[in-house]
């Protein structure tokens, strides 16, 4: 599943539902900001259980349980690697849009001259 797939699958079950996506974004320059600030908090919490998962799974192949850690690494992939592979998609978005919106405004040291 490519991260394209995911983000789809997200959008389907839970982002789909207006109330969730404000939530995170609401239309504004702060929901901007706010929205670029979840998705840092989201990887970070996402990249701390993808490396304890991940030690944990290294032990449960060492005490030779070879299905056990493939489903563990299959869940901790799909659960903690994509969301992170996604946030770091959206802030890369997020900053062509600041760039964007910043050339847009007036500068406000230009407008008080």
């Amino acid at each position: 599943m490519g991260v394209e797939q995911f983000k789809h699958l997200l959008l389907k079950l839970y982002w789909g539902k207006e109330k969730n996506r404000k939530v995170y974004f609401n239309g504004s320059r702060t929901g901007l900001e706010n929205f670029d600030a979840q998705t840092r908090q989201s990887e970070f919490g996402h990249l701390a259980a993808f490396i304890s998962i991940s030690i944990v799974s290294f032990f449960i192949l060492r005490n030779g349980s070879l299905l056990l850690f493939s489903t563990v690494v299959l869940i901790n992939f799909i659960g903690n690697l994509y969301p992170i592979v996604l946030q770091r998609y959206h802030r890369l978005k997020i900053e062509r849009i600041d760039k964007l919106v910043s050339k847009r405004e007036p500068n406000v040291d230009q407008s008080l001259d």
